[in-house]
Protein backbone atom coordinates (compact mmCIF):
# COMPACT_ATOMS: atom_id res chain seq x y z
CA UNK A 1 0.00 0.00 0.00
CA UNK A 2 2.82 2.54 1.26
CA UNK A 3 4.47 1.89 -2.53
CA UNK A 4 1.67 2.57 -4.25
CA UNK A 5 1.24 5.69 -2.42
CA UNK A 6 4.67 6.73 -3.50
CA UNK A 7 4.06 5.60 -7.25
CA UNK A 8 1.19 8.35 -6.99
CA UNK A 9 2.72 10.78 -5.49
CA UNK A 10 4.04 12.75 -8.42
CA UNK A 11 0.78 12.25 -10.02
CA UNK A 12 -0.96 13.83 -6.95
CA UNK A 13 1.54 16.61 -6.94
CA UNK A 14 0.94 17.72 -10.45
CA UNK A 15 -2.87 17.42 -10.14
CA UNK A 16 -2.54 19.69 -7.08
CA UNK A 17 -0.25 22.56 -8.42
CA UNK A 18 -2.59 22.34 -11.43
CA UNK A 19 -5.52 23.37 -9.68
CA UNK A 20 -3.85 25.36 -7.59
CA UNK A 21 -2.24 27.39 -10.81
CA UNK A 22 -5.39 27.54 -12.21
CA UNK A 23 -7.54 28.92 -8.68
CA UNK A 24 -4.79 31.49 -8.78
CA UNK A 25 -5.09 32.50 -12.30
CA UNK A 26 -8.92 33.09 -12.10
CA UNK A 27 -7.79 35.46 -8.98
CA UNK A 28 -5.81 37.75 -11.29
CA UNK A 29 -7.95 37.21 -14.65
CA UNK A 30 -10.93 38.52 -12.02
CA UNK A 31 -8.86 41.66 -11.19
CA UNK A 32 -6.90 42.74 -14.61
CA UNK A 33 -10.21 41.65 -16.86
CA UNK A 34 -13.17 41.80 -14.37
CA UNK A 35 -14.21 38.17 -14.97
CA UNK A 36 -16.39 36.33 -12.72
CA UNK A 37 -18.31 38.99 -11.18
CA UNK A 38 -15.27 41.54 -10.09
CA UNK A 39 -14.45 44.75 -11.28
CA UNK A 40 -10.91 45.49 -12.74
CA UNK A 41 -8.19 47.01 -11.70
CA UNK A 42 -7.08 50.54 -13.34
CA UNK A 43 -3.74 49.48 -14.64
CA UNK A 44 -0.58 50.29 -12.76
CA UNK A 45 -2.50 50.83 -9.36
CA UNK A 46 -0.20 50.08 -6.56
CA UNK A 47 -0.27 47.14 -5.26
CA UNK A 48 -3.26 45.79 -6.84
CA UNK A 49 -2.90 45.54 -10.37
CA UNK A 50 0.55 44.38 -9.77
CA UNK A 51 -0.35 41.63 -7.67
CA UNK A 52 -3.15 40.85 -10.26
CA UNK A 53 -0.08 40.57 -12.90
CA UNK A 54 1.79 37.98 -10.49
CA UNK A 55 -1.73 35.86 -9.91
CA UNK A 56 -2.63 35.87 -13.70
CA UNK A 57 0.98 34.93 -15.21
CA UNK A 58 2.02 33.44 -11.82
CA UNK A 59 -1.04 30.89 -12.15
CA UNK A 60 -0.84 30.13 -15.81
CA UNK A 61 3.10 28.99 -14.94
CA UNK A 62 2.28 26.85 -11.87
CA UNK A 63 -0.38 25.47 -14.03
CA UNK A 64 1.62 24.36 -16.67
CA UNK A 65 4.26 23.41 -14.48
CA UNK A 66 6.59 25.58 -16.46
CA UNK A 67 10.07 27.12 -14.33
CA UNK A 68 7.12 26.11 -11.18
CA UNK A 69 10.08 27.01 -8.68
CA UNK A 70 10.49 30.39 -9.68
CA UNK A 71 7.04 31.25 -10.49
CA UNK A 72 5.71 29.71 -7.10
CA UNK A 73 8.45 31.66 -5.28
CA UNK A 74 7.42 34.82 -6.85
CA UNK A 75 3.93 34.26 -6.20
CA UNK A 76 4.41 33.06 -2.53
CA UNK A 77 6.27 36.52 -1.93
CA UNK A 78 3.48 38.31 -3.37
CA UNK A 79 1.32 36.53 -1.17
CA UNK A 80 3.29 37.09 1.70
CA UNK A 81 3.40 40.97 1.07
CA UNK A 82 -0.23 40.92 0.50
CA UNK A 83 -1.04 39.49 3.99
CA UNK A 84 1.41 41.21 6.69
CA UNK A 85 0.81 44.78 4.48
CA UNK A 86 -2.83 44.65 3.08
CA UNK A 87 -4.27 42.46 5.33
CA UNK A 88 -2.57 42.20 8.82
CA UNK A 89 -3.62 46.30 9.37
CA UNK A 90 -7.09 45.02 10.16
CA UNK A 91 -6.39 42.28 13.05
CA UNK A 92 -3.53 40.46 13.59
CA UNK A 93 -5.35 36.37 12.30
CA UNK A 94 -6.36 35.59 9.17
CA UNK A 95 -9.96 35.16 10.51
CA UNK A 96 -9.60 38.22 11.90
CA UNK A 97 -8.11 40.37 8.91
CA UNK A 98 -9.87 38.42 5.93
CA UNK A 99 -6.32 37.39 5.06
CA UNK A 100 -7.03 33.50 4.61
CA UNK A 101 -6.68 33.23 1.00
CA UNK A 102 -3.53 35.31 0.96
CA UNK A 103 -2.14 32.87 4.07
CA UNK A 104 -2.84 30.06 2.34
CA UNK A 105 -1.61 30.63 -1.01
CA UNK A 106 1.42 31.87 0.30
CA UNK A 107 2.05 28.41 2.09
CA UNK A 108 1.44 26.47 -0.91
CA UNK A 109 3.14 28.44 -3.19
CA UNK A 110 6.06 27.83 -0.73
CA UNK A 111 5.77 24.22 -0.67
CA UNK A 112 5.75 24.03 -4.39
CA UNK A 113 9.38 25.95 -4.28
CA UNK A 114 10.53 22.86 -2.04
CA UNK A 115 8.73 19.76 -3.64
CA UNK A 116 8.78 21.22 -7.72
CA UNK A 117 5.97 20.42 -10.04
CA UNK A 118 5.89 16.61 -9.86
CA UNK A 119 4.42 14.89 -12.78
CA UNK A 120 2.49 16.30 -15.63
CA UNK A 121 4.51 19.53 -16.38
CA UNK A 122 5.80 21.44 -19.05
CA UNK A 123 9.60 21.27 -17.78
CA UNK A 124 9.46 17.47 -17.67
CA UNK A 125 8.37 17.39 -20.88
CA UNK A 126 10.73 19.43 -22.59
CA UNK A 127 13.20 17.52 -20.92
CA UNK A 128 14.11 20.78 -18.66
CA UNK A 129 13.79 18.73 -15.26
CA UNK A 130 16.93 20.27 -13.41
CA UNK A 131 15.79 21.34 -10.49
CA UNK A 132 11.88 20.37 -11.01
CA UNK A 133 12.93 16.65 -11.11
CA UNK A 134 11.39 15.26 -7.97
CA UNK A 135 14.67 12.52 -7.87
CA UNK A 136 16.60 16.13 -6.56
CA UNK A 137 15.64 15.31 -3.49
CA UNK A 138 17.74 13.46 -0.43
CA UNK A 139 17.35 9.62 -1.02
CA UNK A 140 15.31 8.29 2.23
CA UNK A 141 17.81 6.44 4.64
CA UNK A 142 18.02 3.38 6.44
CA UNK A 143 18.27 4.04 9.99
CA UNK A 144 21.47 3.45 11.35
CA UNK A 145 21.73 0.20 12.96
CA UNK A 146 24.29 0.14 16.05
CA UNK A 147 26.02 -3.36 17.25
Amino acid sequence: MHTRLNQAQPYVLGLFRIIIGLLFTCHGAAALFGLFGDSSVAAGTWPKWYAAVIQLIGGVLVALGLGTRIAALVCSGSMAYAYFVVHQSEGLLPIQNGGEAAAIFCWIFLLLVFTGSGALSLDGLLGRNGMEQSEDRAPERSPAVTV
